[in-house]
């Protein structure tokens, strides 16, 4: 082969990639053969919901526990959607490509049973945008891949706070269970003595011993949940923090930030779009110009044909993949219809733990003003025993039931800060 005919194939294949803009049916549909940008589709600076993603700041405090799980979870993170990503940026980044001229080799068989070897040139003139669909879909592809990137990174921050909230939680609820096992001790030697002298029935000793199980079981339950969760972080994280309790403090969401199930769902729906474009522009014609370079001499000229073979089902074909766009719009329509319900609901839910919490506190100010009050007639003669006891199996049941309440808002909070993408800054992720 002659170099001379490569290149003035090649030139004419450029010449013609340039010209196509300029024929008289190729408008909108063309083969977008000068895009303004080679990764002006699929780069983060022109995706509109991957700098939505990049922008989003987590509501933890940086500097505090919470803070430095969230920190060490990301770390430990194995991180498969963000391969996942990587494969869907390179995908795209090859498909923005494909409005350049494509070269491959031919080889045929002449008159005489020789075979000539060759290079064949293509460029498509005009391809009812099927090549700019393909460059949608692999952008599209890219932002599936971040929001979905987000939503692990996100949900694996939710999970590890949880742990060392719930870690912290048991702690609490065991470190009560403790003190009150030793005041039902005291409260057990006395009603011993008594029986001892004659002055109670045996049956109050076995009540006593009762409520003292039924504490040292509850105690028992709480160091053991605390353990667990413990030990399930570290080995999420390969770290050990902190377990002095301290106040989960997490700020609230800004406004007009959507759950990134509605984020992915609109992206989705994009490449399916460009999915069902590309599909119905592959059973419509188009039309290339090819050129061909051999031993023998070189060639060029236009050809039409189709990408897949038509048949009586391809109205149909086609009608199926107009159906599939409505189809992807209708679910980002259900997709945001039940973000909204579960925020409604982890509001509701936010707002009733904070009120059982304010009126658990309350009942455990009673409470304990009660028992003070009851323990002080006691003394004086003026109380039984088990009175004093049954008032503070009451203040017992009251102060963990407002350790409970307290960490159900810690957890509320969290799954909702999960949802909307606030648990980890976007450009740590």
């Amino acid at each position: 082969m002659q170099p001379g005919r490569f290149f003035c194939a090649i030139a004419v294949m450029c010449s013609l990639s340039a010209c196509a803009q300029t024929l008289p049916f190729g408008g909108g549909d063309s083969a977008d053969t000068a895009p303004r940008s080679n990764f002006s589709q699929t780069g983060e600076a022109s995706s509109a919901v991957i700098r939505d993603l990049m922008e989003r700041r987590s509501l933890l405090t940086q500097d505090s526990a919470y803070g430095q799980v969230a920190e060490a979870a990301i770390a430990a993170s194995s991180r498969a959607a963000e391969a996942e990503l990587i494969s869907a940026k390179l995908r795209a980044e090859a498909a923005s490509k494909n409005w350049l001229p494509t070269l491959g080799p031919s080889v045929s068989l002449t008159d005489l049973g020789e075979l000539v070897a060759g290079l064949l040139i293509e460029q498509v003139l005009f391809d009812n945008g099927r090549r700019k669909a393909e460059r949608a879909f692999a952008a599209a592809d890219v932002e599936v891949a971040a929001v979905s990137l987000s939503q692990d990174m996100n949900s694996r921050v939710e999970t590890a706070v949880g742990l060392y909230a719930a870690a912290l939680r048991g702690d609490e609820k065991a470190a009560y269970g403790n003190r009150a096992l030793r005041r039902m001790q005291e409260f057990r030697r006395i009603v011993q003595g008594r029986v001892d002298g004659g002055v109670s029935d045996r049956a109050d000793l076995n009540v006593v011993d009762s409520k003292i199980s039924g504490i040292r079981t509850a105690t028992a339950t709480a160091r053991d949940a605390a353990a667990t969760a413990r030990a399930e972080l570290q080995a999420m994280t390969g770290r050990s923090f902190a377990q002095k309790p301290s106040h989960l403090g997490i700020a609230t969401p800004p406004e007009q930030v959507q759950f990134l199930s509605v984020l992915k769902a609109s992206a989705e729906a994009e490449r399916t779009i460009a999915q069902a474009k590309s599909g119905r522009a592959g059973l419509l014609p188009q039309i290339a110009a090819s050129g061909n370079v051999t031993s023998d001499g070189s060639g060029a000229g236009l050809t039409l044909d189709v990408g897949q073979p038509l048949g009586l089902g391809t109205p149909a074909a086609i009608q199926a993949l107009e159906a599939s766009k409505e189809a992807a719009t209708r679910q980002i329509g259900e997709t945001e219809e039940i973000a909204r319900r579960t925020y409604s609901r982890q509001v509701q839910q936010i707002a009733s733990y904070r009120r059982q919490e304010g009126e658990t506190a309350a009942l455990v100010r009673r409470s304990r003003e009660t028992f003070g009050l009851f323990q002080k007639q006691f003394e004086a003669g003026q109380r039984p025993v088990m009175e004093v006891i049954q008032v503070y199996e009451e203040l017992v049941r009251r102060e963990q039931a407002y350790i409970d309440a307290k960490y159900e808002v810690v957890l509320i909070q969290l799954q909702l800060a999960r949802d909307l993408g606030l648990l980890a800054d976007g450009d740590k992720i």
